[in-house]
C-alpha cells in the first residue's frame, strides 16, 4: 500500500487526523529543505507537500511567489530535488508530496517525471493546473508508479465537476478552502462543512483542506470536519523569517508546526 494511504488508514482508526505543512523547495537552499523536512515530522505533521519551484506559479500568493523566486536564484532544480528528496527518504516516515505545475511535468516527460519522482522517494504528486478532463494519463503514470495524484477543487467548482474530480483523486482531494490565491486568513468560509459533505457522498477518499489555514485555531476548525489541514504560506512566511532574523528556519519548522498540531483535537501524526 502506498505510504499516504497507509497514513491516513491509520489515522482514520484511530480517529485522528492530519497536518499537512507545504514547503518550497530550495527556498534557502536544498540543504536547509533537508534540515526542515525532518523537523516538520517532529513537530508532528504527517504528510509535507514540497513545491517545485515555478517562475509562474499557479494559484500562489505573495509569499509562496517569493519564495520561488528566492529558490530559483539560488539555482535550485529538479534534479537537485530528488537527489535531496533521496537522501531524506530512508530517515523520515513523512508522507512526501510533490505539489508541481503539469507544465514542468510536461517538459520532461510525463512518464520520466513520474518514474524519477517515485524513485527519489515521492509518495503522491500533485498537479494544480491539470484539467479533469485531461487527467487520465497522469493518473495511468502515477498508478503505475504507486505514487498518488491529488487534483484540487476550489469553490467555484460546478458541484458535477467538483464530484469527478473527487473520485479521480488518489491519496486525497485537494479541496480549496476559499476563492483566490494562496494566503494567511483570519476565518475560514462558513460554507466548508456543506462543500466537504457533498464531496464525501462522492468518495471515501480522505479530505484535505487548504487555502488560509494559518493557527491552531484554524487546523481545529478544518480537522473538525475534514481529514487533514494544509498549511502552505504561514509556514513559508516564518521560516523566510527566521532564516533572515539570524535564526534557524528547521528550529522554527518544529516549533510552528507543534504549536499547529495543538489544534488536531486529540489526534496525533506519524512521528
Amino acid at each position: 500500500m502506498n505510504r499516504i494511504d497507509e497514513l491516513f488508514s491509520d489515522l482514520r482508526g484511530r480517529d485522528a487526523k492530519a497536518l499537512m505543512p507545504f514547503v518550497t523547495a530550495g527556498d534557502g537552499g536544498l540543504d536547509t529543505t533537508a534540515r526542515v523536512i525532518p523537523a516538520l515530522e517532529r513537530g508532528g505533521a504527517s504528510v509535507c507537500e514540497i513545491g517545485i519551484p515555478f517562475s509562474d506559479p499557479i494559484a500562489d500568493g505573495p509569499v509562496i511567489q517569493a519564495s520561488m523566486t528566492r529558490a530559483l536564484d539560488a539555482g535550485t532544480r529538479l534534479s537537485g530535488i530528488f537527489e535531496t528528496i533521496a537522501a531524506l527518504r530512508p530517515n523520515t516516515r513523512l508522507g512526501l508530496v510533490a505539489m508541481v505545475s503539469y507544465s514542468i511535468v510536461y517538459r520532461n516527460g510525463l512518464d520520466a517525471f513520474v518514474r524519477d519522482a517515485g524513485q527519489a522517494g515521492f509518495d503522491g504528486l500533485i498537479f494544480p493546473d491539470l484539467p479533469i478532463d485531461e487527467a487520465q494519463p497522469a493518473r495511468d503514470a502515477a498508478g503505475e508508479a504507486g505514487l498518488t495524484l491529488s487534483m484540487l477543487v476550489s469553490p467555484s467548482t460546478p458541484a458535477d465537476r467538483a464530484r469527478r474530480i473527487a473520485q479521480a483523486c488518489t491519496g486525497f482531494v485537494y479541496v480549496v478552502s476559499r476563492g483566490g490565491i494562496t494566503g494567511e486568513g483570519s476565518t475560514l468560509p462558513a460554507g466548508l462543512p456543506e462543500r466537504l459533505q457533498t464531496l464525501r457522498d462522492a468518495t471515501d477518499t480522505p479530505l484535505a483542506v487548504g487555502f488560509g489555514v494559518s493557527s491552531p485555531e484554524h487546523v481545529r476548525s478544518v480537522v473538525s470536519v475534514a481529514d487533514a489541514a494544509i498549511v502552505g504560506s504561514a509556514m513559508v512566511r516564518r521560516l523566510h523569517d527566521a532564516a533572515e532574523q539570524g535564526g534557524d528556519p528547521a528550529d522554527e519548522a518544529e516549533r510552528f508546526t507543534r504549536a499547529l498540531a495543538s489544534g488536531l483535537i486529540g489526534s496525533v501524526g506519524v512521528g
